[in-house]
């Protein structure tokens, strides 16, 4: 896959069948969208491409703070392993935001993305105040000679898959419903940096993350997860939140995972989350935090015993 993250530098492609969007989280609804361009391109002998924003629209137009699903690090791996030829991740800008629809089709998919073909869900908008829709992408179509292929809403048990009803699901706690949507777990990665280093000297040694306050997290509390590391997941619990017993801290993601004994700073990490155990709480004393940590244990290792 070739990424292109500017758009002065987009130059020597072939033509495309690209799917356009957002793409907020990549969840079961966008997966179509891309494998429908992806199995288009194969057929007409075109190259296979996504077209998304590195930052949310809404964020610029309206200042508003959508917080994002997916690391950008992590959205781009998805798209890769989804088995695309080029990603387009650029800049939203007020100059983009400014085109009219037919400016913002024929100037920038056609000429600059050499857009053969089009890829979109049923309530993709674009150009300026997002006034183009997909009944005026398909008169362009005829006008400008591209194909175009709109993917009705995707829904799983009534309910259409959206990435709002992701981040309800994220900040509710669902993470079963949560997983359902994407397709896949939920998860947050990053590096490891050094903690106070309690959870090691009472016998649960921890691998700690600073939570991106760009990033959508779950409520604070402990959650049964894996752990992937050097392309291999272990068994594991995490709590995130702002360990209220011991002081005063950010809100972090904290996990221990089960028999392991390597030490992981300065390493990256990405924790995937499967169930929440309990929510947060503040404690009397250590010794109670550690008795119920050790009850957490065991209910985690009893989840992943049941699932192997």
């Amino acid at each position: 896959m070739k990424l292109f993250t500017d758009i002065r530098d987009i130059k020597d492609i072939k033509n495309t069948v690209i799917a356009v969007g957002n793409f907020d989280g990549v969840h079961k609804g966008h997966q179509k969208i891309i494998q429908r361009s992806i199995k288009d391109a194969e057929s007409s002998g075109y190259k296979a491409a996504v077209f998304t924003f590195s930052n949310h629209p809404r964020n610029v137009i309206a200042n508003d703070d959508v917080k994002n699903i997916l690391s950008p690090e992590h959205k781009i791996n998805i798209f890769r392993d989804l088995g695309i030829d080029y990603l387009f991740s650029i800049p939203f800008t007020m100059q983009i935001a400014a085109m009219k629809p037919e400016e913002y089709v024929n100037e920038l998919l056609i000429k600059t993305f050499r857009m053969k073909e089009i890829c979109c869900g049923f309530n993709y908008r674009f150009g300026y105040k997002a006034a183009g829709d997909t009944k005026l992408l398909m008169e362009l179509s005829l006008k400008y000679q591209f194909g175009i292929h709109v993917m009705e809403a995707y829904q799983i048990d009534g309910m259409t898959v959206s990435s709002t009803l992701i981040r309800k699901a994220i900040s509710e706690g669902d993470i079963k419903k949560c997983n359902e949507l994407l397709g896949r777990n939920y998860s947050i990665g990053g590096e490891v940096v050094v903690g106070n280093k309690l959870g090691r000297t009472i016998g649960f040694p921890t691998s700690n993350l600073v939570i991106d306050k760009t990033m959508i997290t779950p409520p604070s509390g402990v959650y049964i997860t894996y752990c992937e590391y050097n392309g291999k997941k272990y068994p594991s619990i995490t709590n995130v939140g702002f360990k209220p017993t011991i002081g005063q801290y950010d809100k972090n993601v904290e996990t221990h995972i089960f028999d392991f004994d390597k030490i992981l700073y300065g390493k990256t990490i990405n924790v995937e989350f499967i169930k929440m155990i309990r929510p947060e709480r503040k404690f009397e004393n250590i010794e109670l935090l550690k008795k119920q940590i050790a009850q957490d244990c065991i209910t985690a290792k009893a989840y992943h015993r049941s699932v192997i």
